[in-house]
């Protein structure tokens, strides 16, 4: 059976990977942008898988140091922390 946090984990990557691909988007037709700290918030609360794929689907932000760096540190210390909570 699937966990609520499961559903949320999907949810959420799957939430913030499209906000990357709207992001990019945006950027290429001008248009109002979504704020990097909404971007980099999303990875925070679980979506860093979706921010990465983002990143490298749509090569969105990957000059941006924040994000070629943030992304997978915060994808490092999530993972760290799962394995932390699934060792106890």
């Amino acid at each position: 059976m699937i966990s609520i946090l499961e559903i949320y984990l999907i949810a959420i990557n799957l939430v913030t990977f499209f906000i990357y691909g709207i992001d990019k988007l945006k950027a290429k037709r001008g248009k109002w942008r979504i704020p990097e700290s909404m971007l980099l918030t999303l990875a925070v609360v679980g979506g860093s898988i979706g921010a990465l794929l983002g990143m490298l689907v749509f090569r969105h932000k990957t000059k941006h140091k924040k994000f070629i760096i943030g992304v997978p540190l915060i994808l490092a210390a999530q993972v760290a922390l799962l394995i932390a909570i699934m060792a106890k």
